[in-house]
């Protein structure tokens, strides 16, 4: 199943398989990489934009591999990307989801959930179409992950371990929010328990600041409502990407991908960033950021609550069980990566990948290559 232009992407770890698919009755377009299956069947989000690519999907998968081995899950890595708004009519998106469902059927290694533009109703009609899926609705079985925040906890945790390391407190941390979806919502929420204050957040349609501090209870509910960050009634209002420049303490990019670049960098002015979503900012920009003294948590460290919450579903676990293995697992790994940091003199992303890839060998050592 591994195509040609793949091959650019192909290393030492993976991709283990490639698919495409195309059904023009629904006008599914969409592809699946399954990057390393060493630690056990990978687990990774189905996302759902216009604007996906082959490239984007390699990327998610190989940090899904790295964050599932990083969180020591009996999981592999694996991504899929549908070619889709998913704004459309709710008919046809079932429609589609299901084509998809379907599609992916003959991929026994690998088991979805959700990303961004897809939820747990999605997963609950892929199950319907007898596929296997993690992230259902509680009333199929499942741990919402989306609806109880297990991404968000993770990110707080991560952070609350990290701001030692550039001389904050979270009680009054001045947080930026960048996506203000189930991760930016619900990581909002459990920044402002902990005192920190919302001082922006921004979504697709702008972005709204106010330094005394949003009223997050009624943003989120704003955005639960339909709302955009353009429309909100408080604060002052500019363009989405003005998000990255705001003054804060703590940036949480929680949205598409290289939303941090080279040519944006330099006008950051948190002090610590700590990623709601995979790929949110580019390897150079961290680097650059790092030689500023800004720093970079990587993001299959922060953001591993999702996957360890769909982790525990997959195995039998409960709602109950979710908080306390995603606390264990980010803070340790956090500490470790911030450890080896220091230890070998390199950046946090060499440091957590250092830590994965070794996690990820000692299992492929009990792999058959025939």
């Amino acid at each position: 199943m591994t195509t040609s232009r793949a091959f650019r992407f192909a290393d030492d770890l993976g991709p283990k398989a490639v698919l495409h698919a195309y059904e023009p009755k629904t006008g599914l377009r969409a592809i699946v990489v399954v990057d390393n299956v060493a630690c056990g069947p990978a687990i990774g989000g189905c996302r759902m934009a216009p604007d996906v690519s082959l490239a984007e999907c390699f990327r998610l998968a190989r940090a899904m591999t790295f964050k599932n081995a990083s969180a020591g899950l009996p999981h592999g890595g694996a991504k899929s990307v549908i070619f889709a708004d998913p704004n459309m009519d709710s008919v046809a998106k079932e429609q589609l989801i299901r084509a998809y469902a379907r599609a992916i059927r003959p991929l026994t290694d690998y088991i979805p959930g959700p990303d961004m533009g897809t939820n747990e109703a999605a997963m609950a009609l892929i199950k319907d179409e007898g596929g296997q899926c993690a992230g259902l609705p509680a009333s199929v079985g499942g741990i919402p992950l989306d609806k109880i925040g297990a991404t968000a906890f993770g990110v707080v945790a991560s952070a609350d371990i990290a701001r030692d390391e550039v001389g904050l407190s979270l009680e009054g941390a001045r947080v930026a929010m960048q996506g203000f979806g189930a991760v930016g919502k619900n990581a909002a929420k459990f920044f402002a328990a902990r005192g920190a204050i919302l001082v922006a957040a921004a979504d697709s349609s702008g972005m709204v600041e106010d330094p005394g501090g949003l009223d997050v209870d009624a943003l989120a509910d704003y955005v639960e409502r339909g709302g955009q960050m353009c429309d909100f009634d408080a604060g002052a209002h500019a363009d989405r990407e003005a998000i990255v420049a705001v003054d804060c303490d703590i940036l949480v990019p929680a949205a598409r991908p290289d939303v941090i670049r080279a040519d944006n960098q330099a006008t950051v002015r948190a002090k610590l960033i700590v990623p709601g979503a995979n790929i949110g900012i580019t390897e150079d920009a961290e680097a650059m950021l790092h030689e500023r003294g800004v720093l970079c948590v990587p993001d299959f460290i922060a953001n591993a609550g999702g996957v360890i919450s769909a982790a525990v579903e997959y195995g039998g676990g409960t709602e109950a069980q979710v908080f306390g293995v995603i606390d264990e697992k980010v803070r340790s790994n956090t500490t470790e990566t911030l450890e080896r940091m220091h230890r070998d003199n390199i950046l946090p992303r060499a440091a957590a990948v250092a830590m994965a890839r070794e996690r990820v060998a000692k299992a492929m050592q009990y792999q058959r290559f025939n």
